[in-house]
């Protein structure tokens, strides 16, 4: 198993139209907008470059940790050693090519990918948010924003083999 890092890129990348549209005024954008204090203001006088340039910087740090979540051949594979290894077993290649195709779906990843949103993305955004006082709302969207994007992110990654 070699790490996808087109894969991993595209995953990326997905996020930003995820979020043009989920945190559109249309759609969640307005709700979202008061939920944070946000103001058209305040959205006009950010460093867009900026915030763009980290939200890919951080999608793809989490679209790099969501293949080996996403990927189950990644478990073998680390199990011996990662396939560089030196004493890699006959075994291994034989379980490989009966297996390392298993399970590598869109559909598949996509529902690990929603797991992952909502066992841990929803909760960390949840436990945050509390503390600072947020409402069910901005949880409930901001959660769902990353359950969103992991779902379609984890879909990329699993059925994009290398």
């Amino acid at each position: 198993m070699q790490i996808n890092f087109p894969a991993i890129l595209v995953a990326a990348l997905a996020t930003l139209p995820v979020g043009f549209i989920w945190y559109n005024p249309k759609v969640f954008g307005t709700i979202w907008m008061n939920e944070t204090g946000m103001t058209e203001e305040k959205a006009k006088g950010a460093n867009m470059f900026k915030i763009f340039g980290l939200t890919i910087l951080f999608s793809f740090m989490i679209a790099f940790i969501l293949e080996f979540l996403v990927i189950h051949q990644f478990g073998a594979s680390g199990m011996v050693g990662g396939p560089a290894a030196a004493d890699i077993k006959p075994s291994y290649h034989a379980f490989m090519a009966d297996y390392g195709t298993a399970y590598r779906t869109f559909k598949h990843g996509a529902l690990h990918g929603f797991m992952t949103g909502l066992f841990f993305a929803l909760p960390i955004v949840g436990i945050n948010a509390l503390f600072e006082r947020k409402s069910w709302k901005y949880i409930l969207i901001n959660g769902g924003y990353f359950i969103v994007c992991l779902t379609i992110m984890g879909g990329i990654i699993c059925a994009w083999e290398n």
